[in-house]
């Protein structure tokens, strides 16, 4: 699979979910066009959302990146919330190495352990996730309903009591959270 397939098979998977969850209303998902070095701008990713909304800053926005893309998406998050706009979450898929602050709440999944607890030191955010047994990067986004592991929050980080679930049920009840 090339990396539209990829992204296209992870939002049909989210689409699934949501039309089981959202019989009501189904939310609108903006998939950012570019590839390469672009997706490295949160300039760029803000700009496709302006346009996208139509500058509708009370539009509110809940953020899912993977790889490299967490880089742009996390600036244009924060650029969003500094222009007026609402960011009702952040999500980071396998963003190993790129510090997540904002002002909004941010979440973290890991294709491993490793990559788990090195990333905490640039920014731990809220609940998070870790496969267990670790899987290839891709798997995180290509198949998250396959990739078992870890579900960790501020309460659970250190203790024996994590809960063990897929990525995508991980990400199910993270996506309640903010609907």
């Amino acid at each position: 699979m090339n990396k539209k397939e990829l992204t296209d098979s992870f939002v049909e998977q989210l689409s699934n979910l949501q039309a089981k969850t959202d019989k009501d209303e189904l939310r609108n998902i903006l998939i950012f066009p570019a590839e390469g070095i672009l997706n490295l701008s949160g300039w760029h990713i803000l700009r496709f959302l302006s346009d996208s909304l139509g500058n509708k800053l009370e539009s509110p926005i809940v953020f899912i990146s993977f790889s490299a893309g967490v880089l742009g998406a996390i600036a244009a998050a924060q650029m969003w919330q500094i222009q007026g706009g609402t960011v009702k979450a952040f999500i980071a898929i396998d963003g190993w190495g790129v510090p997540l602050f904002g002002n909004f709440p941010i979440h973290r999944l890991s294709h491993d352990h490793f990559t788990h607890w090195t990333s905490a030191i640039l920014g731990i955010g809220e609940d998070n996730f870790y496969a267990d047994p670790p899987v290839d990067h891709l798997s995180m986004w290509r198949s998250p309903q396959a990739v078992q592991g870890y579900w960790v929050n501020q309460l659970t980080r250190f203790s024996h009591t994590q809960i063990y679930l897929n990525a995508f049920e991980f990400l199910d009840l993270i996506l309640k959270r903010y609907n």
